[in-house]
């Protein structure tokens, strides 16, 4: 039996001054290696969620908090957060909000150099982060003169220089061009296969990553309320209502499947026209 290397129970949150919980009664677990989608609605409770995961929420926001959070054996309410920093990564939407050293190489150092790891080890770690983001050119480079899928990368370096075993992201892609955008997203899935970190994605960009992914969670007003493969979730009815943004392949499927009454599950353009291809003579 494989445990789960997040293991959320009973969660709810009210961040200080709110009258409004934020989570309500979540859980969700999640095995080592796992690929985890999370989208809905805004303000459905996607970032605090993330921020749970990271022991931000409660350590660094206060607020109401209930239930319990448990990543790769540690309690993220009784344990600090630079500890929980050496199991956990967190991405946010403005990589230039976390970048603030003078060049790349050193900000990929920094995390290694606060835990006081040998000098030996922080060239490592940090040589094998850029070579592994793909970044190694760029460690001369200022991280001002970066392109902003490049600072998202040089951020994601930086996680994985502290040698996590999980990666939350959360919108990673908001702010970036499509190409710029497929680049980390693609990332995100070789870390994944390659290298075996577990991956927490927040995004909208459906059409983009839905085919990369083990599962989709979706929530909706604090709540998780769909939790299944890609092809089940998001081609459910009660998905569809919350507004969430479908890939344009689902919604062709959808129609193609009212018109045909044979039931069809695509992520990809490619298996959509695979399809239409074997069925034109």
């Amino acid at each position: 039996m494989v445990l789960a290397i997040i293991e959320v129970e009973g969660l709810c949150y009210t961040y200080p001054d709110s009258g409004t919980p934020s989570l309500i009664d979540v859980n969700f677990k999640a095995e080592p290696g796992e690929f985890v989608l999370i989208t809905g609605p805004s303000g459905c409770g996607k970032t605090t969620f993330c921020r749970a995961l990271n022991g931000l929420i409660p350590n660094s926001y206060g607020g109401d908090f209930k239930g319990n959070v448990v990543v790769d054996g540690l309690s993220t309410s009784s344990t600090p957060v630079y500890e929980l920093a050496q199991r956990v990564g967190l991405v946010f939407q403005n990589p230039e909000n976390e970048l603030f050293c003078t060049t790349v190489e050193r900000e990929v150092a920094f995390g290694p150099e606060n835990l006081a790891l040998p000098i030996e080890e922080i060239a490592m770690r940090v040589e094998e982060a850029l070579e592994i983001v793909g970044i190694s050119h760029l460690k001369e480079k200022s991280p001002e003169e970066l392109s902003g899928g490049e600072q998202q990368k040089v951020a994601i370096a930086a996680l994985l220089a502290m040698k996590p075993k999980v990666l939350v992201l959360d919108e990673p892609t908001a702010n970036l061009d499509p190409l710029s955008a497929k680049s980390v997203l693609e990332l995100m899935h070789r870390l994944n296969q390659k290298n075996g970190v577990t991956v927490i994605l927040v995004e909208h960009r459906l059409e983009m990553v839905s085919h990369l992914v083990d599962r989709c969670v979706v929530f909706e007003g604090g709540r998780i309320v769909a939790d299944g493969s890609p092809r089940e979730v998001l081609y459910s009815d009660m998905v569809s209502e919350l507004g969430v943004g479908l890939p344009k392949v689902v919604q062709v499927s959808k129609r193609l499947s009212g018109i045909i009454g044979e039931p069809l599950r695509f992520l990809t353009s490619d298996e959509l026209a695979s399809y239409v291809r074997g069925k034109v003579p």
